[in-house]
């Protein structure tokens, strides 16, 4: 019989075998007749509000988010302030997080540059070490950010951030999901406030 520690290696690595398969399905066309968007066309500063749905019922939430050039790659910073909603210390529950993309050699596909390595160059972090696995990528007129965490008991858990081009700014999902449940879904409307 085999021991659990070797089961749950099994899983990891079965695990990582279908991301690997699901980064090599083609990314970077656009469905027939649909636009592809080019990643400038999201550079911008956007405001708005979006309701999230999860366990503990419908909350409102604040939402801005910048996405700028870098010399190699680009930035996206957003930010998350949930109303009605005051931590230990009777302040608003802000939460931001900001994360630099180089792409890839895939077309449409971008690594995360969130740590620097003995030799200076920016890499993604280690989800081996309980840090999230990030990358994004573009199909369409939607820039999607996924990031992957490897769970304590070896499962896993996947937000996914979905950002679509609207005439006015920007449509927002996210979701999370844990071994195939959803725990959370967030929607909003982003109007573009900047270049």
């Amino acid at each position: 019989m085999e021991g659990t520690g070797s089961g749950r290696l099994r899983m990891v690595a079965i695990r990582w075998l279908v991301l690997l398969l699901a980064l090599a399905w083609p990314l970077s066309n656009a469905p027939a007749g649909e636009k592809q968007a080019r990643i400038e066309d999201f550079f911008g500063t956007y405001e708005g509000e979006a309701i999230a749905d999860n366990e503990a019922g419908l909350t409102v939430r604040d939402i801005g988010v910048v996405i700028q050039p870098l010399e190699r790659g680009f930035n996206i910073t957003w930010t998350t302030l949930k109303r009605g909603a005051d931590d230990e210390n009777g302040e608003k529950k802000r939460k931001t997080y900001s994360i630099n993309f180089s792409p890839t050699t895939r077309d449409g596909v971008f690594a995360s540059a969130m740590r620097t390595d003995l030799f200076g160059k920016s890499i993604p972090l280690d989800p081996f070490k309980g840090d999230p696995f990030v990358w994004a990528a573009m199909r369409g007129e939607t820039l999607t950010v996924y990031a992957l965490h490897i769970t304590d008991d070896a499962g896993y858990e996947l937000e996914t951030y979905d950002r679509t081009l609207t005439d006015t700014g920007l449509h927002l999902e996210f979701s999370r999901v844990r071994k195939g449940l959803h725990l959370k879904y967030i929607a909003g409307e982003l109007t573009r406030t900047g270049q």
